[in-house]
């Protein structure tokens, strides 16, 4: 009998590629302190990646604790823009201010997985993707932010690329599943040559 798979995570997107991908699992949502783990992080100029892949892991960990037999996936993902790490809008405010910092400029996503099982990390991997904001008009931006708030208040950067989000972009360099949150085909590949998955 394969190992249970476990997410740590309520990202409903997360689940869904996961579910897509013929994977079976159940969802036991991490509650960890993430700003505080950030701002610690961050106080030690800790780079984007290991923010990212601290997180991951501290989540994978935390459900690991109550469920020592299975497979638990810990993930999450940061925004890298020009030396700062963005964090989820707190106010249609602050959105129209991160899309107006990042427009006519590169960022990067970094989407942090980790997978924990019997009592310590066994893979990991953090995807990267860059992408180019085209210059939209503050006019757009403001009806973007508008319309689209209730949806971009859980997304980092004030977007959602597989939703109206993608008009902000002109160029996007890597794998749409980091996008999306998850380095959905590492996971696979790993879980696949683990056994845990028919390969």
């Amino acid at each position: 009998m394969s190992d249970p798979i476990i997410l740590a995570s309520g990202s409903s997107i997360r689940a869904t590629l996961l579910r897509n991908a013929g994977v079976d699992f159940t969802v036991d949502v991490a509650r960890v302190d993430e700003d505080a783990i950030k701002q610690a992080l961050q106080a030690e100029d800790a780079p984007p990646r290991d923010i990212a892949d601290t997180l991951a892991e501290m989540k994978a960990k935390r459900v690991a604790s109550k469920h020592p037999d299975a497979l638990v996936i810990g993930c999450d993902q940061v925004l890298a823009f020009q030396q700062q790490t963005l964090s989820k809008p707190v106010s249609p405010d602050d959105a129209l201010a991160q899309l107006k910092m990042m427009r006519g400029k590169v960022h990067q996503l970094l989407s942090a997985a980790v997978i924990y099982g019997e009592g310590k990390p066994q893979w990991r991997h953090v995807g990267v993707v860059r992408l180019h904001m085209r210059d939209a008009s503050d006019a757009y931006l403001e009806a973007y932010v508008d319309r689209n708030w209730d949806s971009i208040r859980h997304a980092v950067g004030g977007y959602k690329l597989e939703e109206e989000g993608a008009r902000l972009f002109h160029r996007v360099e890597g794998d749409y599943f980091n996008v999306l949150g998850l380095p959905l085909l590492e996971l696979l590949s790993y879980l696949t040559l683990r056994g845990t998955l028919d390969g």
